[in-house]
């Protein structure tokens, strides 16, 4: 019996030597290995690189963005981040698919994105993470790979949105959608388990056409100059002759009522010149109080314009210069919100000691013009559209303070977010990790592929192109017709040079580069050019 319980002794003391190794090394490894990083993705809807302070443009003294800049300061800025198709659900459907728009099928708004195809969403959410999206979705089918999701239909509204439920029901809400959107984030951030990572992408409408502020914003840029950019009357030579038949000029195509926000009752007999096509449906939806701040703002501005406009006072490039103003305004008070709202998530991941094991991107959908080349949209392979903001806060892993240089694409998001999350992206995708450049210098792409597919929208036709560090080529296949620019002399994009003899052979080069670029993405024949372009 002694000789029996001594052995026990022996055993159980060794069990507990053993276990104790065991344990220990299970929780050194949990030291080594804390919980996967959570990813927060804050989106929002035509926000153009200059309008963020933090790219440092023209307008960053005019219309500072401090929380977006809060991120760049503790983070990275990437001044080289392009889309892959400047328009929105193509855009978006880009972001999920890590592949160009004629391989994950999403091609022009009005697609509907095939929720059966692999996104990282599934992937993160397989993996264990737990995910949401609110805000504007714009894929036309319902998000799939989120544990819970809140989205705009269509489009969706400024004031007073409606909402689309996981059960299929609609939730109208009173408020600013930007607001909402944030609130809508946050309380779904407070409702988690905790010991879970997450992903929460937080998408805004904002600041989308029709650019309407908060009504808290109204105003905040009235005592301000802001500059005219250089190109506001280009007069499209030297270029593309489709670029004089585009329909997204301030002068031309903005609308009173939609875009200026002087609408048909206000006017009396005043003739203004065309066009007027699109209402006031964002006013309409206000309810009385809404209204009443609405129209105290804009009602006497509006009166002292058509005054000005009746007399003969506002002609001519003044008219254009007027438009151009109140459009800013507008679209930069609409950005204000959405900055506040980056700063209302940052405050909340800090209070709840989130912060350290947090990823937060801020990006855009695509870029936007503010006047540039006179346009107030996107499509255009031209830089202000082309280009998007990515901006990445990532502590221990992101130097504050970097501005990278690397050529990037929305593309490249999808597997970025699968090895932050420590998972291996399919062999098929279109983009590649950006982690390597988070911390070291690393071999990366020297040019970047853009298709745009829409079919003759504000009259901007398809068009393709390749992009290098300096330079730029695109083809117009239904005219077609190729532009090439040196963006080092020519950062405006004023002159193609296709056929100046000193560039016959950058020309070639890039001729060649673009066609690798469309064989190795497997891109569909060029469309078919109208038999008398």
């Amino acid at each position: 019996m002694y000789r029996t319980i001594i052995c026990l002794a022996l055993l159980f003391s060794c069990c507990i030597e053993i276990f104790g190794i065991v344990g220990n090394g299970v929780f050194a490894q949990e030291r080594e290995n804390p919980q996967r990083p959570n990813i927060v993705f804050i989106f929002s809807d035509d926000h153009a690189v200059n309008a963020i302070s933090a790219y440092g443009g023209p307008l960053k003294d005019v219309a500072p963005t401090p929380n977006i800049d809060r991120i760049a300061r503790q983070g990275a800025v990437f001044l080289n981040s392009f889309c892959a198709n400047s328009i929105c659900g193509p855009s978006r459907a880009t972001i999920l698919s890590g592949k160009h728009s004629h391989a994950n099928g999403f091609m022009r708004n009005g697609n509907k994105f095939d929720p059966g195809q692999w996104t990282f969403a599934k992937e993160l959410q397989k993996s264990g993470y737990s995910t949401a999206v609110v805000g504007k979705w714009h894929l036309s089918s319902n998000p799939v790979g989120f544990d819970y999701w809140e989205v705009l239909p269509g489009q969706g509204n400024y004031y007073n949105p409606v909402f689309l439920q996981m059960d299929g029901s609609k939730k109208k809400v009173n408020g600013y959608v930007t607001d909402i959107t944030t609130e809508k984030a946050i309380e779904w951030l407070d409702s988690l388990d905790k010991t879970k990572p997450f992903m929460l992408m937080c998408q805004h409408k904002a600041p989308h056409r029709t650019f309407s502020p908060a009504l808290r914003h109204l105003g905040t840029f009235d005592e301000v100059k802001i500059p005219e950019p250089e190109t506001l009357f280009d007069d499209y030579a030297n270029r593309s002759r489709t670029l004089a038949g585009n329909e997204m000029e301030i002068d031309r195509h903005f609308d009173w009522a939609y875009d200026a926000k002087v609408r048909k009752n206000e006017r009396g007999d005043v003739k203004l010149p065309a066009p007027d096509r699109y209402g006031t449906p964002e006013y309409n939806r206000m309810n009385a109080n809404q209204r009443a701040d609405w129209d105290a703002y804009y009602g006497p501005r509006n009166k002292e314009f058509l005054s000005e406009f009746e007399a003969g006072q506002i002609k001519g490039k003044d008219l254009v210069r007027w438009k151009y103003r109140r459009y800013m305004r507008n679209y930069l008070s609409t950005v204000k919100a959405v900055d506040e709202s980056v700063g209302r998530v940052l405050d909340y991941l800090d209070a709840n000691n989130l912060s350290d094991n947090t990823v937060v991107i801020y990006s855009s959908d695509q870029g936007f013009y503010l006047g540039e080349h006179g346009w107030y949209d996107k499509r255009w392979m031209f830089e202000e559209s082309f280009r998007m903001p990515f901006v990445i806060r990532w502590p221990g892993h992101v130097q504050p303070g970097t501005r990278a240089k690397q050529l990037i694409q929305n593309i490249d998001y999808a597997p970025t977010f699968l090895e932050i999350a420590g998972l291996s992206p399919p062999n098929n995708l279109h983009g590649k990790s950006m982690v390597p450049l988070f911390s070291e210098g690393s071999e990366w792409r020297k040019s970047l592929y853009y298709a745009y597919y829409e079919l003759g929208e504000h009259a901007v036709p398809q068009h393709f192109g390749v992009r290098t560090d300096r330079h730029k080529l695109i083809y117009f296949p239904m005219s077609t017709e190729w532009n090439l620019f040196d963006l080092e002399i020519d950062p405006n994009e004023m002159r193609s040079l296709h056929a100046e003899p000193d560039y016959e052979s950058k020309l070639k080069e890039l001729k060649s580069e673009l066609n690798r670029l469309r064989v190795k993405f497997e891109a569909p024949p060029y469309p078919r050019p109208k038999a008398n372009p």
